[in-house]
């Protein structure tokens, strides 16, 4: 965020000031009076694991930067399956521009706060603020590098090496705030069941819970109540994972 925005820091609604979407998401393109313009018409909202957040192929009405949780993106396939196509951490936003109806479903895979905004709203913004559409523009690219670097994992990377990566995606990704190096150690709740990290992987439950007792056993994570994962080194899971 800009020097010139930090200055007029006493303009910024207080629900913005600690807001992580505003520091490193879409609203730090925003100015204060902006914000203050948006701020009037969001809503802040938390929702359980579980809850439908996005129906695909429903009408878009409004967006969402997510503040904390974890978002599971599905696509419905048309005999009545999902498939897990991504995931979104905070500052993530939620929603895909210029469309006019949904192409993901979105579901929350833990507890998940969202800060929502009309869609009119936004798109008004994004007229105004060149700056705007450049950080959306951003986020889809980096969507699309991680769509890309999934691919490689899905189509040529062996079982194990594929739950390595997740776990890593899920380390690096968990805590926006955090200041991970090599030698990093990091604790976390899985966000997906075993099911959906299957899913997610292409495997099955069973590969998935020997590949994760593997790794286990190779000291390379811990696992306390079947979803508590602690990772010792950050550099050494991603080694194993092939990234």
């Amino acid at each position: 965020m800009s020097e010139r925005k930090d200055i007029h820091n006493s303009d910024i609604p207080e629900v913005c000031l600690s807001c992580e979407a505003r520091h490193r998401g879409i609203c730090g393109a925003l100015s204060p009076d902006q914000l203050l313009s948006l701020s009037k018409h969001t809503t802040r909202r938390s929702f359980e694991a579980g809850t439908e957040l996005v129906r695909d192929a429903e009408p878009v009405t409004a967006y969402a930067n997510v503040i904390s949780g974890v978002v599971k993106l599905s696509k419905l396939l048309a005999d009545g399956r999902q498939q897990i196509v991504g995931l979104q951490f905070a500052p993530d936003f939620l929603g895909r521009p210029l469309k006019s109806e949904s192409q993901l479903s979105a579901e929350a895979a833990t507890t998940v706060s969202l800060c929502s905004f009309p869609k009119a709203s936004l798109e008004r913004l994004m007229s105004e603020t060149p700056e705007l559409e450049h950080k959306l523009l951003e986020q889809s690219l980096k969507e699309l590098d991680e769509a890309r670097e999934w691919m490689v994992a899905l189509g040529r990377k062996p079982a194990s090496e594929r739950v390595a990566h997740f776990l890593y995606l899920i380390a690096m990704h968990v805590d926006p705030e955090a200041d991970l190096d090599e030698e990093s150690s990091i604790s976390f709740d899985l966000p997906l069941t075993r099911a959906d990290i299957a899913d997610f992987l292409g495997l099955t439950i069973e590969t998935v819970s020997r590949q994760i007792t593997k790794l286990r056993k190779a000291d390379i994570i811990k696992v306390e109540n079947n979803r508590h994962v602690t990772i010792p080194s950050i550099g050494h899971l991603r080694d194993v994972s092939g990234s």
